[in-house]
């Protein structure tokens, strides 16, 4: 049975926004791992003081799928759609001037990565002794949500996404938690056209609210989506996710303030595809499924 939703969606203030948008950005080092430049800052603005990450335009890699110089403003605009689907799975994100130029600035969400990702997935069972079984997996709602596991089909509580090589001829299940706050996020990757959902822009909060991150690599006119988040492909939507895209086709009207922001952020097209991919989920009732016409699951998929 899926994981009971314990932990309702952080509800996200004006002071919020403003602190992002206008509180004085000092940048505290760099995030090494990442594609892009990544710079850890925090911001001070009316006596609130945060930890927030600073992604300058200048500071992107040209893709050859993506337009130069527009990941920052990608990032806002799942943002901006996640919360009129009134999910909350994005943390806070703006766009602004700051030490380096324009970028996107992005509320820093603490807790330990171990939380959302086992050892065991991230690193690709390079140790297969320490592998996981089915049932010794943690729950999905406090521990883990994503495992591999040495089992031929998921246990209760997960969702299988596939069989992954762990040596030389020996395969394991990768499976992620059946999970209502990553059963949204699935929702949201389809709508939004994320093709980069990898294990680890998944971050848990110390109270623990879910959110994905790094959602530079969205929105393209063409069908992007990879994921780990396959587990209910295929499968009816759920009746709050059904309302709720029903609403997002409302706000996505020509006119609409929602509309006008995406059109300030995205080209015509993608909004256009945007409108086209919402009405396709409504029309269908269902969990995307892969299109079999691109790689279906990110690599590295942590």
């Amino acid at each position: 049975m899926p994981a009971p939703e314990r932990i309702p969606a952080r509800r996200v203030s004006d002071r919020d926004l403003a602190l992002l948008a206008r509180g004085e950005l000092r940048v505290q080092g760099q995030i090494r791992d990442a594609s892009n430049a990544v710079l850890l800052c925090t911001v001070t603005y009316e006596g609130r003081e945060a930890r927030c990450v600073y992604k300058p335009v200048r500071g992107e890699r040209p893709l050859w799928d993506f337009p130069d110089g527009t990941l920052a403003q990608r990032e806002v605009a799942a943002y901006e759609v996640c919360e009129a689907l009134g999910w909350g799975l994005v943390p806070p994100t703006v766009l602004r001037d700051g030490p380096y130029g324009e970028g996107m600035c992005q509320l820093w969400i603490d807790g330990p990565a171990e939380a959302a990702v086992s050892s065991e997935a991230a690193e690709a069972a390079e140790d297969a002794e320490d592998m996981e079984t089915a049932e010794d997996a943690e729950d999905p709602v406090t521990g883990r949500l994503l495992a591999l596991v040495d089992a031929e089909e998921p246990a209760e509580g997960w969702k299988a996404i596939g069989f992954a090589e762990v040596e030389e001829g020996r395969t394991a299940l990768l499976v992620h938690a059946d999970d209502p706050r990553l059963r949204r996020l699935a929702v949201l990757d389809a709508v939004i056209n994320n093709g980069d959902r990898k294990g680890g822009h998944l971050l848990v909060d110390p109270e623990g609210r879910l959110y994905g991150i790094d959602h530079g690599v969205t929105f393209n006119v063409e069908d992007k989506l990879r994921t780990l988040l396959w587990g209910w492909a295929g499968e009816p939507l759920t009746d709050e996710a059904a309302d709720a895209l029903e609403g997002l086709r409302e706000r996505l009207r020509d006119g609409e303030p929602l509309a006008v922001r995406l059109g300030e952020l995205i080209t015509g097209a993608e909004l256009e595809a945007v409108r086209e991919r919402v009405a396709a989920l409504l029309k269908t009732g269902r969990h995307r499924e892969p299109s079999g016409e691109w790689p279906a699951i990110p690599w590295p998929p942590i």
